[in-house]
């Protein structure tokens, strides 16, 4: 893939360093670091705890995927409703909820309940799981692109005015930083991967099989209560205001803030009045390509998780786990900061395709290797393959998605990966229950696989629609539509 580094208009680069000095972003960033540590946690722990009070790893695969399952399904709404109402409104509640039914699965477990009691804690944990990653994305394209509430708008304005090299450079563009904010929003995720299994491990191992749910609820609990009260940079609130459908079936946006934050290249559509029920970012066809995408991802994940899990126990090195898992992870935060680190001249919806494709054919030989060195040196090249694949997956929501539905679109292929993650935990377990570790490594080769086949089959829904165009679905998805 081509590549270049670019300078924004006011002749610096947009990297790291430009992006880390926009004003008001720590405020939110640390917060939201410790916040979102738990998520890395969760299905682990629980896949430890269960396995140690059932001795079945299809046992405890099946509880994380419901906690998976349902988080993959209530997240959206959250997203939608923080979107709505706002971030604090929706994340407070979410994060007490999610520590209450966390001790309640943890306490069961534990107690031997049977298995029905432990799906019934499963669900609400994770129907609860607070979407700060998402959170953390859309602050990043509303402060880029001047358009926060609160009191920190004038930071905001500022923010805007150091990513395009000028006053006012947000309004109305596509901010420099806004591939750069993707990527680095990319290598934090990993980082939580990096350390999150590793802690779930060595606490579960080393401490007592409990401790990473202990440890996981506790983080959730201080860190969203903490992230949820930085409110000068959360997005504005639209309670009405949205992106209605237009007559073609497209998906238009509605109301002053589409066509602002993070690069939509959406038409402003005025009809006079208020949208009465915005439509969801899922009516975008783009946004339900990259879910399927994001399934696939999230079937490397649960599927490398479980798998690692079942592997290092056959050789007799259970402690390994959390180091092999730990350089899979590494390497796709070490491919994140590198895509970050450059602009390419290839358009996102091209580049999406080749990393995918990329990241196919890395978990094709994993189920044929039996050694621990060899399984690390595969998941390295597997991790470094996902981060290029999930970076430009969400710089493409920046450019398909209206800002009004913009933290919804993050929650849905956060949720796509955390279904992805949960059906590949209980496929893995019971294919290594049932036949040894190096058949969960299957998973993710058929998961990936068929994501890239439907990827082929509608890439052009991937296209971001031309700047006063929407693409009309009701005819030909290539044709575009122009919009008065």
């Amino acid at each position: 893939m081509a590549a270049t580094v670019t300078k924004s208009s006011g002749g610096r680069r947009p990297g790291y360093g430009s992006l880390l000095r926009t004003p008001g972003a720590w405020t939110f960033l640390l917060p939201g670091f410790a916040a979102r540590q738990p998520f890395a946690m969760l299905t682990l722990s629980i896949v430890l705890l269960v396995e140690s009070t059932t001795g079945s790893y299809g046992t405890a695969g099946a509880v994380a995927a419901a906690t998976g399952v349902s988080m993959a399904l209530f997240a959206p709404q959250s997203g939608r409703l923080a979107d709505r109402w706002g971030q604090a409104a929706v994340l407070v509640p979410g994060v007490l909820l999610h520590t209450a039914a966390v001790a309640l699965l943890t306490a069961l477990a534990l107690l031997d309940a049977p298995l029905w009691a432990l799906f019934a804690a499963a669900v609400p944990a994770g129907a609860s799981v607070p979407q700060v990653g998402p959170m953390v994305r859309a602050r990043w394209a509303a402060l880029l692109s001047g358009d926060t509430g609160g009191s920190g708008a004038s930071d905001a304005s500022g923010a805007s005015d150091a990513a395009h090299g000028g006053p006012g450079g947000g309004r109305g563009g596509t901010s420099p930083l806004l591939a750069t904010a993707a990527a680095f929003e990319s290598v934090t995720d990993e980082l939580t991967f990096v350390i999150g299994p590793v802690l779930a491990t060595a606490l579960c191992i080393g401490v007592h099989p409990a401790a990473g749910l202990v440890a996981e609820g506790t983080l959730t609990f201080l860190g969203g209560l903490l992230f949820a009260a930085q409110r000068r940079t959360q997005p504005p609130v639209q309670h009405a205001a949205g992106f209605s459908r237009g007559a073609a079936g497209g998906s238009v946006a509605a109301g002053h803030g589409a066509g602002k934050a993070g690069g939509s290249s959406g038409p402003v559509v005025r009809s006079g009045r208020r949208a009465e029920r915005p439509a969801s970012a899922l009516s975008v066809p783009g946004v339900r390509v990259l879910a399927v995408l994001f399934l696939g991802i999230g079937s490397v994940f649960g599927g490398m998780q479980v798998s690692l899990t079942a592997f290092t126990e056959e050789i007799g090195h259970p402690g390994l786990n959390g180091a092999l898992y730990g350089v899979f992870a590494g390497g796709n935060m070490l491919a994140g900061a590198v895509s970050g680190a450059v602009a390419w001249r290839r358009p996102a919806h091209r580049r999406l395709l080749i990393a995918y494709t990329a990241l196919a054919l890395a978990t094709s030989p994993l189920w044929a290797v039996d050694s621990a060195v060899a399984v690390g040196a595969l998941g390295l090249l597997v991790g470094l393959c996902i981060a290029p694949a999930l970076v430009t997956g969400y710089t493409l929501v920046e450019s398909i998605v209206p800002a009004t539905a913009r933290t919804e679109a993050f929650t849905w292929l956060t949720g796509a990966v955390a279904l992805g993650q949960a059906l590949a935990a209980t496929a893995s377990g019971r294919l290594a229950d049932g036949f040894g570790a190096q058949a969960g490594f299957t998973v993710p080769l058929a998961g990936t696989g068929l994501a890239l086949l439907v990827a082929v089959a509608l890439r052009t829904r991937l296209e971001p629609a031309l700047p006063g165009r929407v693409v009309a679905r009701g005819v030909d998805h290539r044709r575009t539509a122009a919009v008065d």
